[in-house]
């Protein structure tokens, strides 16, 4: 008819018979008709995780590749050869711990082995002393400190090679320049001769460890100034100054850092001596005076190709950094188990 006007909800009824007219119902008529979402299957959403789980299996594929090709095949294949004679030319001759034996009853042997824990023993309570204390002594900011910090972490990131070139240079007896510093203020007698002497050149290497403690010095220098402030303006209300901060403050909460630090580089040290004693003393002087283990390993693999007989020093090695590792690991754990109970 002329001028009737259609209820709201007309079309949709006629669209959808099973829908109410609310018109009709007395109630409010909604101008659209709501369809619920509909609920994900239980497939889709194992597909979700499925396909999930294809991405991290894509995106560790390359590391585990690398893994089995760069660390595991190659530790197979190093420990099936300590039991074999290999020179890279003839067949493989399984000598059951014949390798072993020579090993023990070697002159050099004992040296390389003697002067690499000796060189730990040293080099690695320094590098981390020092580390230490100009984290500390750097942690602020102030005029400076950047140029400071920078000139810390830069010869870490020398290369190996040029910076053992530039140790021959400044460790050289005649016109090196740490020699001519120390002959403006020292007897003629007394100035270390690094290339010559045994025990000057074990030094020179151990001053060479010194100088690369760049990535050590950022882990305490972050370490540090993640400690609370709070906590020394705490210590200080109580009347706790200098030594005791040291001692009861900033040791105990730097001390897992310190700890892992201490384990990395003691296994690092085995490997750092490598470079300096191979180009700035090759060796010497006689008799095996810097020859460490890596040294030993890379000269009977390489120059003398006993390919078996350098697998087995090398399975020596290991044993002896996992023994200072367990051996440290244990320390490391009885100082906080103190520390804990008697806090």
């Amino acid at each position: 008819m002329p001028g009737h006007s259609r209820p709201r909800n007309a079309d949709l009824a006629e669209t959808d018979p099973a829908t109410p007219d609310l018109t009709q119902m007395g109630g409010e008529a909604s101008p659209k008709h709501v369809v619920p979402d509909r609920v994900p299957s239980g497939g889709g959403a194992r597909r979700r995780r499925l396909s999930r789980r294809g991405q991290l299996g894509l995106m560790l594929a390359p590391y585990l590749v690398g893994l089995v090709l760069l660390v595991l095949g190659p530790s197979l294949v190093t420990f099936a050869l300590a039991f074999a004679d290999y020179d890279l030319i003839g067949a493989v001759e399984w000598v059951g711990v014949a390798n072993f034996v020579e090993l023990a009853g070697s002159p050099a042997f004992h040296a390389a082995l003697s002067n690499s824990l000796g060189f730990a023993a040293v080099a690695v309570p320094l590098r981390l002393l020092l580390a230490f204390g100009l984290a500390l002594l750097l942690y602020r900011r102030a005029p400076g400190v950047g140029t400071a910090r920078t000139a810390v972490t830069l010869p870490a990131a020398v290369p190996e090679v040029a910076y053992g070139l530039l140790w021959l240079w400044l460790l050289n007896p005649m016109y090196g320049p740490i020699n001519q510093i120390l002959r403006t203020f020292a007897e003629p007698d007394s100035i270390p001769n690094w290339l010559t002497d045994p025990t000057d050149a074990r030094a020179g290497i151990i001053l060479m460890s010194l100088f690369t403690i760049g990535e050590t010095f950022i882990v305490l220098l972050v370490a540090r100034r993640a400690v609370p402030a709070e906590v020394y303006e705490m210590a200080a209300i109580e009347g706790a100054t200098g030594w005791y901060l040291l001692r009861r403050v900033t040791l105990p909460l730097m001390a897992p850092v310190l700890g892992l630090l201490l384990l990395r580089d003691t296994i690092l040290s085995f490997q750092f001596s490598f470079v300096p004693a191979l180009v700035v003393t090759e060796g010497g002087p006689p008799p095996y005076a810097t020859t460490y283990l890596p040294l030993f390993v890379y000269r009977n693999a390489f120059e003398y190709l006993r390919y078996g007989y350098a697998a087995a020093a090398t399975l020596v090695m290991l044993l002896c950094t996992g023994a200072a590792v367990f051996l440290q690991w244990r320390l490391i754990r009885r100082y906080h188990a103190r520390y804990t109970t008697h806090r």
